[in-house]
């Protein structure tokens, strides 16, 4: 009896598909956005991976990612995170499910920094989203340009306690 394999096995990745390989700790491309750092991880069309560092007093208000799902993996620190009308906590080693279209937010309102792994998928703007908000200032362009890229904020006062 003789197997096949499927033509895909050995041809190299797909198109489309995230690079093969290690990003270490702290490396890939850094951004800089009201207070938070990001380092990309990965990125394609299917998924964008991104590490966080978040100080203490660090947020991302009530927003909405219409087209994809997002998960946070907290490594360091905790968050206080909006879910869908629920507060609740995430610490290290919890995994944070967020599908697309749920409201959520995530705080650090603790002493010390948090980092965690955030990953999207698909992965569409995001990238392009990040290398526009590197070193901005301005909330409200923040808010701006996130909209053009598929990220959609609440107004402020929307979510009670946020």
């Amino acid at each position: 009896m003789s197997a096949t394999m499927p033509a895909s096995i050995g041809t190299g990745p797909l198109p489309g598909s995230l690079p093969a390989g290690v990003t270490r700790k702290g490396e890939g491309t850094a951004w800089n956005i009201l207070g938070h750092t990001y380092w990309l991880k990965a990125s394609s069309e299917n998924a964008f991976a991104f590490e966080t560092y978040d100080p203490p007093g660090t947020f991302v208000p009530p927003h909405v990612h219409p087209t994809q799902d997002e998960f946070i993996w907290v490594m360091e620190g905790a968050f206080d995170l909006y879910l869908d009308g629920t507060w609740t906590k995430a610490g290290p080693g919890d995994l944070v499910c967020m599908p697309k279209g749920l409201v959520h937010a995530y705080y650090n309102r603790g002493d010390v920094a948090a980092r965690a792994l955030f990953w999207v998928t698909p992965g569409r703007r995001l990238k392009e989203l990040f290398d526009a908000l590197h070193d901005l200032t301005d909330p409200e362009e923040v808010v701006r340009r996130s909209a053009a890229c598929e990220v959609d904020f609440l107004p402020p006062g929307a979510v009670p306690g946020a």
